[in-house]
């Protein structure tokens, strides 16, 4: 029982480191470029949008499809960069325990 007792309590420690770091991440802020820098996309750790700068030289409408997929490119990029946060971040939770493939932590 002592054993569980001890396990129950590790759970709860995580937990609450978890909740810290999805903390963290939400207040993140990372930004994706693309177009050389005429498109900027800011986005929180957790993925949501906080800002789109654009070039005014991109705004032709002649050229939709150029700025469409700038903006694409410049998502991603972000994205990346707060997958790479959150990675870093669950590395340090977890210790440099290697979690199996697919396993993500909060559950």
């Amino acid at each position: 029982m002592k054993n569980l007792g001890q396990l129950m309590k590790q759970a709860q420690e995580m937990q609450g480191k978890v909740q810290e770091m999805q903390e963290r991440l939400s207040a993140l802020e990372v930004t994706g470029r693309s177009g050389g820098g005429m498109i900027e996309v800011v986005l929180t750790g957790k993925g949501e949008a906080r800002k789109v700068t654009i070039d005014r030289a991109l705004i032709d409408p002649a050229e939709t499809e150029v700025l469409e997929d700038l903006l694409v490119a410049a998502i991603n990029d972000a994205r990346a960069k707060a997958d790479a946060r959150s990675a870093e971040e669950m590395q340090s939770l977890t210790g440099g325990l290697s979690l199996p493939p697919g396993f993500k932590l909060p559950f």
